[in-house]
């Protein structure tokens, strides 16, 4: 049995479809969980209590934990780690590997412009410095043998129907509207964005080849990232609108932020989008010959799945 702790969100979904390919047991877990293929096993459960992890976590052979959680930084501080906790405690308890899908928010400012597994840990804002806690977490319990798991980190994602997707809600959603498309800071930078599906077929793989544990990788993602301003010009020539955008800046932002909570806590991360932020994943395309969804191809995917 495979195991999926935060399955109800857009990786965890995805993630569920391709473990089907390595296992005709999958047991979902997340407050309200829902099948994805028709074996799977459901259990509701809240993953900051102990008891409910230990006990969804037995019998599992690899538990990934993709959950997601409010975007709040208190929040973040009070939970985060203690999901972490119980997860790791489970998975020593019965012996089960652990994957973890991680993101970027832990790597120096200096890095986001070319990133790879080796770009040094020095996180500049404060929700970075809590994903650096779980890394670390995870990192001193293997180090330590008492854990085997590895660590599989994504650019921002995009996908179709991806409902925390940056990239979906403020172009490809507005578009569809009628509005204009939305961009942080400057839309002359590189953004690299991770396609979902590519990102939940990797994970699967990683999770299932024994010599990819006790180490990070970076999930497939597409090379020579286009600006700000080439993805909002390629989604609006495929959904045949005009390109038009408004860009915020960091002092509107900040003003944003006083009447939206979402806003207020994107401050800190603000210096992911004041530059290029170029996702490096030629370390596991090489040891899967793996060739990431082209930008174009994505955004015409996700066009055909959702925006008819």
């Amino acid at each position: 049995m495979q195991t999926i702790l935060g399955a109800g969100g857009d990786i965890g979904k995805e993630l569920a479809k391709n473990l089907a390919t390595y296992d005709n047991k999958i047991r979902l877990v997340s407050r309200t969980p829902e099948k994805v293929n028709p074996s799977d096993e459901l259990f509701p459960g809240d993953l900051t209590n102990p008891e409910t992890v230990m006990n969804v976590v037995q019998g599992s052979s690899i538990a990934y934990l993709t959950a997601g959680l409010q975007y709040n930084l208190k929040v973040w501080q009070t939970t985060w780690p203690l999901i972490m906790q119980n997860v790791i405690d489970a998975c020593k308890k019965h012996n089960t590997k652990l994957v973890f899908f991680d993101n970027v928010y832990l790597y120096d400012r200096a890095g986001i412009q070319h990133m790879t597994e080796a770009t040094p840990v020095n996180p500049p804002s404060r929700k970075g410095k809590i994903r650096a806690q779980l890394v670390k977490m995870m990192e001193d319990e293997i180090k330590n043998n008492n854990l085997t798991g590895l660590i599989a980190r994504s650019a921002d994602f995009y996908g179709p129907h991806c409902k925390n997707s940056m990239l979906n809600q403020t172009v490809f959603d507005n578009f569809k509207k009628g509005k204009k498309a939305n961009w942080l800071c400057s839309v002359n930078y590189k953004h690299s964005f991770t396609y979902t599906s590519d990102a939940a077929r990797a994970t699967a793989l990683l999770g299932n080849t024994p010599d990819t544990y006790n180490q990070a990788w970076h999930l497939p993602t597409a090379s020579h990232p286009m600006s700000g301003k080439e993805w909002i010009n390629a989604v609006a020539t495929k959904m045949n609108v005009a390109p038009k955008y408004m860009v915020a800046g960091k002092t509107m932002v900040k003003m944003m932020g006083l009447f939206n909570p979402v806003m207020k806590e994107l401050v800190e991360m603000l210096y992911q989008c004041n530059q290029d932020y170029v996702f490096d994943s030629s370390k596991f395309e090489k040891r899967f010959s793996f060739q990431p969804t082209a930008n174009l191809e994505g955004i015409k995917t996700i066009l055909e799945k959702e925006y008819k």
